[in-house]
């Protein structure tokens, strides 16, 4: 098939690469012109992959229509914040019948609104497919097995997308809970902030395991009281993508978090990256959606003071330590 690739930070170059290995055109569109003469003229993305070799597959363009006019499949993984912007500005040039993947993670902040909500309101009349799961990008391209979860409500939709993209290397799942699966990817970046920040404390082993458990917990909650299955939290775009992004050396979330729990401000942690960790941003959405519903997720109001009301990391952890007894399961 002709696809598209709407964003060419690292996920996006390694799923371009997946779609490519599988036989299928792929036209990469990128933000940055060092990036598309690199992957044309060296077949490497040197700012946002370095290392990986790009397949011949694989065109970069820097014109989102020229993208996007030929595509049966466009997948958007575009930074969350700038999804809504990127997808509008090439609407016109969607091709009628294409389905729309959307492998960004993350919740807007302005609308509160998931990713794939995102991609519905601004390109209307597709099928939408919410691509997440345990996977990074570094891994993917090269060659690592992998497993993520293609979600729906057009059944359709999410098994062509699987089709495209599963390979004996990279399995894909179908799933139809979209909220769940869109919710377990963006909120486990916050969680991976927090199990970060207690690394760079110098905590152990105890306390990583008690975040990540307590985060799932939150997580869930949030996710059933916006309609989500229970069951999808402990599949891959939950548990599993929660797990990798908060152990992984390659989390930036975590990492993030590690030098915050050293010391650093928040700005001195940003300081010098292409990107932002998803998690800063998720922060804040999170901890909005969490007040809108009414649902109590004391870890991301945690990493929530300590990254932008200056709370020192210690004090934030004694004080989920110190919180009012009560039993785990709500």
């Amino acid at each position: 098939m002709n696809c598209a690739v709407v964003g060419a930070g690292a996920w996006g170059t390694a799923l371009a690469n997946v779609l490519a290995v599988n036989g299928h055109s792929v036209v990469l569109w990128a933000r940055e012109p060092d990036v598309v003469s690199a992957v044309n003229e060296t077949r490497e993305n040197r700012r946002f992959l370095p290392g990986v070799c790009v397949g011949d597959r694989v065109r970069a363009t820097g014109a989102i229509d020229e993208a996007l006019g030929d595509a049966e499949i466009v997948t958007y993984v575009a930074p969350s914040h700038a999804l809504r912007e990127v997808a509008a500005s090439g609407v016109r040039a969607v091709h009628p019948r294409a389905v729309l993947v959307v492998a960004s993670k993350g919740i807007e902040r302005e609308s509160l609104a998931i990713m794939s909500d995102v991609i519905g309101e601004a390109v209307p009349g597709h099928p939408v497919v919410a691509l997440s799961g345990p996977s990074f990008a570094a891994e993917v391209a090269k060659g690592q097995p992998t497993a993520v979860v293609a979600a729906s409500t057009d059944a359709s939709a999410a098994e062509r997308v699987q089709r495209a993209l599963s390979s004996d290397v990279f399995r894909v799942y179908t799933h139809d809970d979209v909220v769940g699966v869109e919710l377990g990817g963006a909120l486990k970046n916050v969680m991976a902030v927090a199990t970060g920040i207690a690394e760079g404390l110098g905590l152990g082993f105890n306390s990583r395991a008690a975040l990540i458990t307590r985060g799932l917990a939150e997580m869930t909650r949030l996710g059933v009281s916006l309609g989500a299955s229970q069951a999808t939290f402990a599949g891959l775009a939950g548990l599993g993508d929660l797990v990798l992004t908060c152990t992984g050396a390659l989390s930036r979330n975590r990492a993030l978090g590690i030098e915050i729990g050293k010391g650093h401000t928040l700005d001195q942690a940003l300081e010098g990256k292409d990107t932002v960790a998803e998690g800063v941003l998720n922060t804040i959405s999170a901890r909005a959606l969490a007040e809108r519903e009414g649902v109590g997720m004391p870890i991301v109001h945690a990493v929530h003071r300590i990254l932008f009301e200056a709370q020192p990391p210690r004090l934030a952890i004694q004080e989920l330590m110190r919180r009012e007894l009560r039993a785990e399961q709500d």
